[in-house]
């Protein structure tokens, strides 16, 4: 297989792993992982080393770079002073206690000396972002548990291997013959040269995005060449000491508060897409299945005792005294699923290892996938029930998002809660959810795009948004906005006023989809002035759709619920089928209704 074929077979198997995990919910690592095995260590049709040659190290290491690049644009040093005391404590004392425990786990249960174990603990503080997004959305956490998680995979991800950085740089100075006062100063060269060029780099380009000195369409290809360029340029010094720096880079320009957020938002989801795929179909390949018959009973004792014993504490002894509850930190102590970053960075610091004569470098690379494969298929399977046991799962309810208080969203909300759909209506204008309060409606005072949304609205529970306030260019800033995270086709917003106008028309691309009918706002609200109502119809044994049309013969279907439980507003060009439906939402006027009207629930 010629590289080209390689490069491509690459790319095919790691975006196509996680469009079919996209597809069947499923752990996107778990597909990658079992794709990379297959058509390598036991089809044969790819070995990295064979068919890329020598260019195969140099990929993985600038992949690699890149990775923990994008992830140092995540740590918002202000986002972490505003969140609860327990995120802060798993970030300042839970990160450097999980190290120093599973240093210590994997030196007694396994043998291995403190250079391999001191690296291979700080890859273990990362907890996998990547893989507890997916975990989160499926399991329908509470949004204080869910959040912990979140951020602690978020913030820790760099934490955690900035920590391996450092101590392979210890590793591989005292593993150089040097003497120590040499040792010393070749180290702090090294760490301080990378550390000052990755802060300038990262300052200086800062400073360049803000001034207009790079045009809009380059700031993405400058980002990508210039983080290659520090990686080059600082490893060149001393060994590996170029991840430390692009991690620096990535962290300073995070917190520059750069106007730019959405291209800087683009490079982090294609490069995270793209190089996590890369990156773990190539390892998963070169995997050799002769490595993991190296690892003995002695490997299961240290799996199990990082997941019954390191994790549990790392998380329990940070949060003592705090006023979080104890449900809540025994689920956070009972989940901790290890990601891509985990393997990509033990492999390639195992080898490093394994070149200065640490010879159990080697098993870094087997053990990761060991305890990768089991932790992701445990806490995959296990979280959902031991969130509903401890009470803090979210019920499995679908949730839908309005944004814009309007008597027509309150009446919208008022139906979706009889047919078992879990509500929320955003607006910054504290009269307009006045109404919703009084009906019991959940709402959130403020901007659904500002900051204060990010801390108190959990988007995992609303898998659908209806943008339906009075102001259509706010509606389609939303939709465009929040269509990134949610999916195009799960948001949805009112018809704008002069949308049929074609100097007033905007490319597809922008707002989201239209309601049935295309209402107009000024058409809902003139709508329920006049008596038309939202309401929810539950489908019984001897009541389905057909005898509802039959009764409702002015009425208009808005959305419905799946026999799947999963909530959907109706497309216009869609045809709703009589199976395919539990519940609808309707638009009926004032003297059609549902003869048997919707119980309503617990809320």
């Amino acid at each position: 297989m010629s590289p080209v074929q390689a490069i491509a077979l690459v790319g095919v198997l790691g975006v196509g792993a996680q469009w079919l995990a996209w597809r069947l919910r499923l752990p996107s690592i778990v597909l990658m992982l079992l794709a990379g095995l297959v058509v390598g260590p036991l089809l044969g049709w790819f070995i990295p080393d064979r068919d890329l040659g020598e260019i195969y190290r140099p990929l993985i290491g600038v992949a690699v770079a890149i990775i923990l690049f994008e992830g140092g644009l995540t740590l918002e040093l202000e986002r972490l002073g505003e969140e609860q005391a327990a995120v802060r404590r798993l970030v300042y004392i839970g990160a450097p206690l999980g190290w120093l425990l599973a240093t210590a786990a994997m030196m007694v249960t396994m043998g291995i000396p403190w250079q391999a174990a001191a690296v291979f603990g700080g890859v273990l503080v990362v907890t996998g972002p990547t893989v507890i997004a997916p975990m989160l959305r499926q399991a329908r956490l509470r949004r204080r548990p869910a959040q912990l998680l979140q951020w602690e995979a978020i913030i820790n991800d760099p934490i955690g291997v900035l920590i391996a950085v450092l101590v392979l740089e210890i590793v591989l100075v005292v593993e150089g013959g040097m003497t120590a006062g040499e040792a010393v100063l070749a180290l702090l060269a090294g760490i301080g040269f990378a550390a000052a060029v990755g802060v300038l780099s990262g300052l200086g380009l800062a400073r360049m995005f803000q001034r207009g000195l790079v045009p809009e369409y380059m700031k993405v290809p400058v980002l990508f060449v210039l983080v290659t360029a520090v990686f080059a340029v600082t490893d060149a010094l001393l060994h590996e000491s170029g991840l430390l720096a692009v991690t620096l880079m990535g962290m300073v320009m995070a917190n520059a508060k750069l106007a730019s957020h959405a291209e800087l938002h683009r490079f982090k989801e294609h490069a995270a897409l793209l190089l996590v795929s890369g990156v773990f179909i190539l390892m998963a390949a070169s995997l050799d299945f002769a490595s993991l018959t190296a690892l003995d009973w002695r490997a299961a004792v240290f799996v199990i005792a990082v997941i019954a014993v390191v994790r549990p504490l790392q998380v329990l002894l940070p949060m003592l005294g705090t006023t979080t509850p104890w449900r809540e930190r025994m689920l956070v102590a009972s989940t901790g699923p290890r990601g891509v970053v985990m393997i990509a960075v033990s492999g390639l610091f195992g080898d490093k290892l394994v070149e200065v004569g640490v010879a159990e470098g080697a098993l870094l690379a087997p053990l990761a996938f060991v305890l990768v494969l089991s932790t992701v298929i445990l806490h995959g399977f296990t979280l959902s029930g031991i969130a509903r046991l401890l009470g803090l799962s979210g019920g499995g309810r679908p949730g839908v998002l309005i944004v814009g208080g309007s008597p027509f969203s309150v009446d919208l909300a008022k139906a979706l809660q009889k047919i078992d759909v879990v509500p929320l209506i955003a607006d910054p204008n504290y009269r307009n959810i006045l109404r919703a309060r009084h009906e019991d409606i959940p709402v959130f005072h403020g901007d659904i795009l500002g900051e204060a949304a990010e801390h108190h609205v959990e988007l995992i529970g609303y898998e659908v948004l209806l943008a339906a306030s009075e102001n259509d260019a706010y509606n389609t800033l939303v939709a465009t906005d929040l269509g990134q995270e949610l999916g195009r086709t799960q948001v949805w917003q009112v018809q704008r006023a002069k949308d049929a106008l074609s100097r007033h028309a905007l490319p597809p691309q922008l707002g989201g989809q239209a309601l049935i009918g295309k209402p107009t706002y000024a058409d809902l609200v003139d709508r329920i002035a006049k008596g038309w109502r939202v309401r929810g119809v539950q489908f019984k044994e001897r009541y389905g759709l057909e005898e509802w049309r039959e009764k409702n013969p002015e009425a208009s279907i808005l959305g419905y619920l799946s026999k799947r439980g999963e909530f959907a507003f109706l497309n216009p060009e869609e045809e709703l089928k009589a199976d395919q439906a539990s519940a609808i939402l309707t638009l009926s006027p004032s003297g059609d209704d549902a003869p048997e009207p919707a119980t309503p629930t617990d809320n």
